[in-house]
């Protein structure tokens, strides 16, 4: 496997163009100039018949760079986090609740 091929393949590598849309603030025209320009190399995917292109990470943070600059890439890198953080918070503390009430129950199961 060429070292071009697993970079495809490694976890967090790659996104989708809804996701470069929605994590950068870029446009579905940003991502196919870039593509035709050839500084984006895609992959095209589909799922359940709806079809989506699946960007390099590296390649679209080096194009919103020289498009917005470099504190506007860390400042959407940092609302991206923020968003999967809060996310995260809210799941556990959703899955939290439901260890307390199961634990109250058994709890009071085994005092009869």
């Amino acid at each position: 496997m060429h070292e071009w091929d697993s970079e495809w393949q490694r976890k967090g590598a790659t996104l989708s163009d809804k996701t470069a849309r929605e994590e950068f603030g870029l446009t579905q025209d940003d991502i196919v100039r870039a593509i035709r320009a050839g500084t984006l190399h895609y992959r095209e995917g589909s799922m359940h018949g709806n079809p989506w292109l699946r960007l390099l990470r590296r390649e679209v943070e080096a194009l919103v760079r020289k498009k917005h600059g470099t504190n506007y890439l860390k400042d959407r890198q940092s609302k991206a986090e923020l968003a999967r953080i809060n996310g995260e918070l809210k799941r556990l503390k959703i899955q939290i609740a439901q260890l307390e009430e199961r634990k109250s129950k058994l709890i009071a199961g085994t005092k009869r």
